[in-house]
């Protein structure tokens, strides 16, 4: 089960790195736009600043998972695990603030929190059965 549960966070981490992409690196593009409800260029831009912020804060966030995964899979299980849970915890909660300031964005909030959830579920039990 520990190692469905550093599948499930270097999932998660992949899919962090992709929203990372979309908001640091291509904003103000209409595919993105359409992606977070953007309307126009001219509303992207002045929110290209926060978004470029955001976009790094998804990005440390895989780094973090991405870090534990590899220090589990060389034997330092204590820093890696630590790691795991520190990055995918980190996801879910965001995601539950995002769900919780906005009900309209359940579905964002699920995408962003399912494969991190999975994660520390499937690395606790793993951890636990060990």
């Amino acid at each position: 089960m520990l190692i469905v549960g550093l599948v499930l966070a270097a999932a998660a981490a992949a899919f962090h790195v992709f929203i990372f992409a979309l908001e640091s690196l291509k904003w103000t593009e209409p595919e993105t736009r359409k992606i977070f409800g953007v309307p126009t260029e001219a509303d992207a831009l002045t929110m290209k600043s926060l978004a470029f912020n955001q976009g790094f804060y998804n990005l440390f966030l895989a780094l973090t998972a991405l870090l534990g995964v590899g220090f589990v899979i060389i034997g330092l299980s204590t820093i890696g695990l630590t790691l795991v849970f520190a990055g995918t915890g980190m996801m879910l909660a965001a995601a539950l603030v995002l769900v919780l300031s906005d009900r309209t964005k359940v579905r964002a909030a699920a995408m962003q929190g399912t494969l991190p959830l999975l994660a520390v579920i499937a690395t606790a039990v793993g951890v636990a059965i060990v």
